[in-house]
């Protein structure tokens, strides 16, 4: 064991949450509290990459911290699921601090130490969640995650950000009190252990319809994932400020959701038993019909993030469908999605709180022309829309590539389907935008079941042609995560590589 990647292991776990210390000492100074933010968010990408470097060397990383009953502790060993997703995490959070400078006071927003003292919290939680060497502490950092992001969702303070709040943290503590825990007390039961274990850790002469009725309790119970009928704290989550919104959506929580559901597929269940299960195939049907179905309610959405937020709830169903179906390829797709959806989702949501800041337009009826004032912004909404229907020449392309190709592996042909339908409404709920954005005029020619069309025979006024983009540090980050989107595209090799390793050792 190389001790200095032990202790980098820890430190990239712990160092978020003493960040805190700092920020809360000098927030009275914004410049200060926001240097102490980015210092950290530099120094975990190096322990990040460290690591990762580490990894790709054949090194063993693990960390023991503490026992509480025999087997059962808390402890930590990276694998490269867990790499790639604190790969993401770490970058992204310094994109995100980037753009909540310009963001937060663009828009002159109150208690901004509390609400950079809470994202700090929240990436160390998505750390220690990352890797954990056990199911114990993963639902430890997992509740962290979920308490430490509820004051950013309510961070507005208004009856409307109390209500979204309390669906936010009443669904999310319900699904993992009474479905998860229970999962991992019974799984504990079962298999005598919680350790993660390439191939699974069930005896092969488990019981298949106890096994499938665990199951079911884990992804019912991994609430962030947003699986229907648990998916309404995610919309309801959009009262808050829009790199809360980024946080929710790119960064942390709904990606420890389906990173969660991956690593209980691979590493609990393990993909042969996950085959042969009663309860795979409703499971399967099951995202396959999330997908579907909130992609329809997306369409009817005239709110811009409550548009994107339904699209989040579409495209988590991805990730849990190839997780699901139990094949080399569906988990390839799967952990190259988490990637792909952050990058594409995350410029998304920027872009969204751009127009916000500066135009104060949230409204899609109300965007038409706007490209015309915001063309850097709206150029990199159009092709975050591109990875996200998975097209060239964008990221989104080879995740969804390789999970058509788990479909047809495993003969799932109405799940091939529903992919497809699937990016063909991505299409209509995302390119009539940035189309209404660069050619105002032009609308009469758009479908009418748009909900953006109000009226087809409506006087487009155009805007003015002056052009106002967002404060510069959200416009740097807008075009850092667009840049992302195209270079995941053109060179996916590093990413292709870890999400290959997931299975490495399956027996």
């Amino acid at each position: 064991m190389n001790l200095s990647l032990e202790l980098m292991l820890q430190l990239a776990i712990i160092m978020p949450f003493l960040s805190t210390i700092g920020m809360v000492t000098v927030g009275r100074f914004p410049n200060a509290r926001e240097s102490v933010t980015i210092t950290t968010c530099l120094l975990l990408i190096y322990l990040v990459v460290q690591l990762y470097l580490g990894l790709s060397a054949g090194e063993s990383i693990a960390a023991f911290w503490w026992e509480l009953l025999p087997g059962l502790s808390i402890s930590f060993a990276i694998e490269p699921l867990g790499m790639l997703f604190a790969l993401i995490a770490s970058f992204l959070w310094l994109v995100t601090t980037c753009y909540a400078i310009g963001y937060m006071r663009g828009h002159n927003e109150k208690n901004q130490t509390r609400f950079y003292v809470c994202f700090a919290i929240a990436i160390g939680a998505v750390m220690g969640l990352a890797f954990s060497a056990n199911l114990f502490t993963l639902f430890i950092f997992y509740e962290v995650l979920t308490l430490s992001t509820y004051p950013l969702v309510t961070h507005a303070g208004s009856e409307k950000a109390k209500k979204g709040g309390r669906t936010y943290l009443g669904i999310l503590l319900f699904t993992s009190i009474v479905f998860f825990l229970l999962a991992i007390v019974s799984t504990w039961f079962v298999a005598g252990t919680l350790d993660f274990k390439p191939g699974g850790i069930f005896a092969k002469d488990v019981d298949k319809i106890v096994a499938g009725i665990l199951l079911v309790l884990f992804i019912f119970g991994i609430g962030k994932a947003a699986i229907m009928p648990f998916h309404r704290w995610l919309p309801a989550a959009m009262v808050a400020p829009t790199p809360v919104s980024s946080l929710l959506h790119a960064v942390a929580v709904v990606k420890a959701g389906v990173f969660t559901v991956l690593k209980v597929c691979v590493f609990i269940f393990g993909i042969d038993l996950l085959a042969v299960l009663p309860t795979t195939q409703f499971l399967v049907y099951l995202a396959g019909a999330s997908v579907l179905l909130a992609s329809i309610v997306a369409m009817r959405q005239d709110n811009l993030k409550a548009r994107l937020a339904y699209s989040t709830v579409s495209q988590l169903g991805y990730v849990t469908i190839g997780a699901l179906l139990a094949s080399s390829a569906g988990v390839i797709g799967s952990s190259m999605h988490i990637a792909m959806h952050a990058f594409g989702k995350i410029t998304l949501f920027f872009c969204a709180g751009a127009i916000l800041v500066t135009l104060h337009k949230s409204k899609i009826s109300e965007m038409r022309g706007i490209g015309l004032q915001m063309p850097l912004t709206m150029g990199a909404f159009f092709i975050a829309s591109l990875s996200i229907i998975g097209v060239p020449p964008t990221g989104g392309t080879w995740s969804k590539w390789y999970l058509m190709i788990a479909t047809l592996e495993t003969e799932q042909f109405v799940l091939m389907v529903t992919l497809v339908l699937s990016s063909l409404l991505n299409i209509a709920y995302l390119l009539p935008i940035s189309f209404h954005a660069f050619f105002p005029n032009l609308s009469r020619f758009t479908s009418a079941n748009d909900a953006t069309c109000q009226t087809q025979n409506a006087q487009v006024s155009l805007p003015s042609f002056a052009i106002k983009e967002a404060p510069l540090p959200s416009l740097i980050a807008i075009i850092v995560t667009t840049l992302g989107c195209l270079t995941l595209f053109v060179y996916p090799q590093p990413l292709f590589e870890l999400a290959s390793a997931v299975l490495t050792g399956r027996e």
